[in-house]
């Protein structure tokens, strides 16, 4: 009985040795078959996740081009030893074409002005780098420049600090600023009373001032948001909010045109208070900045050049300015008092075909004609 045991015993040793080689060799062959897998991937799904290609080497970030000259975009390899499939160019959200080589002309004759950001789209074993960089587009054509001729000067009222106005059937609207100061108001024209008012809360700035679809449009500097009311009651009937500063405030009949400060001009919907689209402004030299209060006078945009005695017209479809006034001189220096400050307001009757402005605490109004010097 302990001899047939002692078999047994032995017997399952042998047994239980036998499976574990047949597992060890079961492993070792799935573990080979892998391996040997992984070898035969092809190169193009083991290459390193970021690809480098190329770089732009010309031009430099920011450069000032007037419009319709060529851009020349110059590229540079990363590695001379890896060239890419092929380049593809944009110019914002437009494809161009494919690079020959590493460099590709860009013309410019039908582009806007402003910001124009440029990309290399780089391809190599089905993977795409790229190498942007951003420019400017100026105008292409010099400014008109124009002087004026006072036809008739009004009273103002001296503690408006006038920031938006505009001319509806005889009367002026304005809109005024500073804190604790800030109202739209009905002005009659030949004496500067002030037939109607509403104060804004003394938190806000107010800002430029609109009239469309029968609602006045009234803009706050830095508080984001903005107010509407019924033409005629002045009640308040609404807010709308933006994510910018508020400076100027116009339409053409279609859209809202806001500025805020920037050579930057919005496009708004009335309703959504959306941006449908924007321009930059520029003239041969520079981006016009500090676009202040406007008027849509004949299908252009006038607007106060902040701190200057400039105002420029605007075309409203490319941002380019035509035009030029500069009103030094207008306000006499009997007229002026120490609270005086600078240049801001435009009215167009169009009706009569007459151009008014005025300024900041100016105790004055003026009818004006501008002339091409």
């Amino acid at each position: 009985m302990q001899e047939f045991l002692e078999k047994v015993n032995k017997m399952k040793t042998t047994f239980g040795l036998s499976i574990s080689i047949v597992t060890l060799l079961l492993v070792s062959a799935f573990s080979c078959k892998t391996n040997n897998e992984k070898k035969e991937l092809p190169e193009s799904q083991t290459i390193q996740k970021t690809i480098y290609l190329v770089k732009v080497s010309e031009p430099s970030n920011g450069k000032l081009y007037s419009l319709g000259e060529n851009i020349e975009l110059i590229l540079k390899l990363h590695d001379n030893q890896l060239n890419p499939d092929s380049i593809i160019i944009y110019a914002g959200d437009k494809r161009l074409g494919r690079a020959n080589g590493l460099s590709y002309t860009i013309k410019t004759s039908e582009m806007s002005l402003g910001t124009l950001s440029i990309r290399a789209a780089a391809y190599k074993y089905g993977q795409r780098q790229t190498a942007s960089v951003s420019v400017k587009l100026k105008s292409n054509i010099a400014p008109k420049k124009y002087s004026y001729q006072v036809i008739k000067t009004y009273q103002h009222d001296p503690d408006a600090y006038t920031q938006g106005l505009f001319y509806k059937d005889g009367f002026l609207y304005e809109g005024t600023g500073r804190n604790g100061s800030s109202s739209i108001r009905k002005v009659e024209l030949e004496t500067g009373k002030v037939l109607q008012s509403v104060n804004l809360d003394q938190k806000h700035f107010g800002e430029g001032i609109a009239l469309f679809n029968n609602k006045i449009y009234q803009l706050t500097w830095t508080s984001e948001i903005g107010f509407k009311y019924d033409f005629n009651s002045f009640q308040q009937t609404g807010t709308f909010s933006y994510t910018t500063q508020g400076w100027g405030l116009t339409t053409d009949g279609k859209f809202l045109i806001m500025s805020d400060g920037s050579n930057t001009i919005h496009f708004i919907d009335p309703e959504t208070f959306g941006e449908i689209r924007r321009i930059e402004v520029f003239n041969d030299k520079e981006p016009v900045n500090q676009l202040n209060e406007l008027e849509y006078i004949n299908g252009d945009i006038y607007a106060n050049v902040y701190q200057t005695d400039n105002v420029v017209i605007i075309n409203p479809t490319t941002g380019v300015v035509k035009g030029e006034i500069n009103f030094k001189g207008l306000l006499k220096d009997s007229d002026r008092t120490n609270d005086v400050d600078v240049l801001n307001g435009i009215a167009w009757d169009e009706t009569g075909k007459r151009l008014f402005v005025t300024g900041k605490l100016w105790p004055k109004l003026y009818q004006v004609v501008i002339a091409e010097k």
